[in-house]
């Protein structure tokens, strides 16, 4: 009879360990899975696009000029087109630079027997760097040169203002107005010519 009670009490000593030990082996007390932590987000800043209007350009233009003077016909017009070089510096909002151009012309006043053949500039350009956008004042020397009853040249000064617009690193567009005076022209005095051109320009960046 004593075996049989120390067999029993042993079984009753058991038991609770092996229900506990099936409770956990079923996972009721199995470890909790860590979940990673979020990768922090690092916010990135937009990159400005800075625009820089420095180096060596050359192009083309074309538009309209018109001559006035007392010794010629009101309606004295015509188109004019030709070629510029130049270089600016940008100097961070303002841009400073020089340029040649060189324009023919068709402008002739017929029962005057006047043509004005070409118009050569020496240019100083003033403009304010806005981003892809650059308006400006120009100004300088002008020499233009006609052929017919007045076959020669004069010198004389303008004055205008012009825009442009950069498309991309290589490539600009923009517009142009100028106002020009020769005063005594070819040297015949009271000889008065002004100059209104506009034209459109297409320039490539070096």
């Amino acid at each position: 009879m004593k075996p049989t009670f120390t067999a029993a009490r042993a079984s009753m000593f058991a038991l609770p360990f092996a229900i506990f030990g099936g409770v956990a082996t079923a996972g009721g007390l199995a470890e909790p899975i860590a979940t990673p932590a979020p990768a922090p987000v690092v916010p990135v800043a937009p990159v400005p696009v800075a625009g820089d209007w420095t180096g060596f350009y050359a192009g083309a233009q074309l538009g309209y000029g018109e001559l006035d003077s007392d010794a010629l016909d009101d309606d004295t017009n015509g188109a004019v087109y030709g070629a510029h070089a130049g270089y600016l510096y940008d100097l961070g909002s303002v841009v400073l630079g020089g340029e040649l151009d060189l324009d023919g012309t068709n402008i002739e006043d017929e029962d005057a027997d006047v043509a004005l053949d070409t118009v050569t500039r020496a240019k100083l350009r003033v403009g304010y760097d806005a981003g892809a956008f650059m308006p400006y004042f120009t100004g300088g020397i002008a020499q233009a040169r006609t052929s017919g009853a007045v076959d020669g040249d004069g010198t004389g000064g303008f004055a205008g203002l012009g825009l442009e617009y950069r498309i991309s690193d290589s490539l600009r567009v923009g517009g142009e107005v100028l106002q020009h005076q020769f005063e005594d022209f070819n040297d015949v005095d009271g000889l008065d010519i002004d100059a209104t051109t506009a034209t459109a320009r297409v320039s490539f960046q070096f």
